[in-house]
């Protein structure tokens, strides 16, 4: 009975030990797919770059260089971030470095200081901050030639954007250096020359801009005669915007197709589920194109999914709506996916 008990109680202890190894293997398991299931990609780092030039406009230079499969001669787009934002959120809600990544081309993001502006605005109301190589269109400039230079930049694929203070910024920066860009798109933005500080700004921005002495053209012309040829356009504006009445958008798409001598009602009109499409197109290349999109107030379009609001963008200037601005752009400009 002794020997017959004890032959019992061996083979208990074994199977007993058996089962604990393949709890614990068990367990181990779990933890290492939990581990792999919660744990995210890191985002992005902007990185800053501090000389790049003399800085006129004390501004902050950010970029995003995908680490992988970039091209030798990469296209370069310049995203100008709205008031009261960072380049970090905007780019976290829009998604512009994951796009960078996919489709090899260099993210330039200048920035603001609260030290130019309470608001971190971009000045783009005060005539010595974008008059033509002074400034903040200086300090900018002088971004995209430091960021051409260091990573061979194709230079007839340069590409600006920008939202609200931003999207100013990007008209003045088109109306100083014409030849530079290749393609431009003012989101919620003001014409160029529509205020001299910030309190006719606010006004402009909120009854709408007066045209000045000779047209909305004047402006752009007086700073660029010599201009010959002009990237093409592109103004996006939410027709429920409280910010920047919708009328601005118009003053805009007045004003690029005056400087370039296009007539307005030589546009085609086009009825779409988001809103509604204006094209300008001169021997059927695009010139000027405005996004007048539906439901939708003071912000960057981007497409909307499921289950997502625009609080949950991460930024209430990056709104899901039935449009993707960014994803127009990347279209309009021919910076498709990089095949596998």
């Amino acid at each position: 009975m002794k020997l017959s008990f004890g032959r019992s109680l061996l083979k208990a202890l074994r199977a007993q030990k058996k089962i604990s190894k393949r709890i614990a293997k068990a367990v181990e398991t779990t933890r290492s797919r939990t581990k792999r299931s919660t744990s995210r990609p890191a985002k992005p780092t902007l990185i800053e770059t501090t000389a790049f030039g003399s800085n006129p406009g004390r501004l902050v230079m950010k970029s995003f260089v995908p680490t992988t499969r970039l091209p030798k001669n990469p296209a370069l787009v310049v995203l100008l971030h709205g008031c009261h934002q960072t380049p970090e959120g905007l780019d976290a809600a829009a998604g512009f470095s994951k796009l960078a990544k996919e489709r090899g081309f260099v993210l330039l993001y200048p920035q603001q200081k609260r030290a130019n502006n309470s608001q971190n605005c971009f000045n783009w109301f005060r005539p010595s901050a974008v008059a033509r190589d002074r400034g903040e269109v200086r300090s900018i400039k002088q971004m995209i030639e430091h960021i051409c230079e260091r990573h061979r930049i194709d230079r007839s694929r340069i590409f600006v954007a920008g939202l609200s203070a931003g999207g100013a910024m990007t008209g003045a920066l088109v109306a100083n250096y014409p030849s530079l860009f290749a393609g431009a798109a003012i989101i919620a933005g003001m014409p160029f020359g529509s205020a001299r500080d910030a309190m006719s700004a606010l006004r402009a921005m909120k009854s709408g801009a007066m045209p000045p002495l000779g047209g909305w053209g004047r402006p752009i012309a007086e700073i660029s005669p010599e201009a010959k040829a002009w990237p093409a356009i592109t103004i996006w504006q939410g027709m429920e915007d409280r910010v920047v009445k919708p009328v601005n958008a118009l003053a805009c798409v007045a004003q690029w197709l005056e400087v370039q001598g296009i007539a307005e009602n030589s546009g085609r009109l086009e009825e779409k589920p988001w809103g509604r499409l204006q094209s300008w197109k001169v021997t059927n290349e695009l010139k000027v194109a405005l996004y007048s999109v539906s439901n939708m107030g003071h912000g960057l379009p981007i497409k909307k999914r499921k289950s997502v609001t625009a609080l949950r963008s991460g930024d209430p200037y990056v709104i899901p709506v039935e449009i993707s601005a960014p994803a127009e752009m990347m279209r309009l400009w021919g910076l498709s996916r990089l095949r596998t």
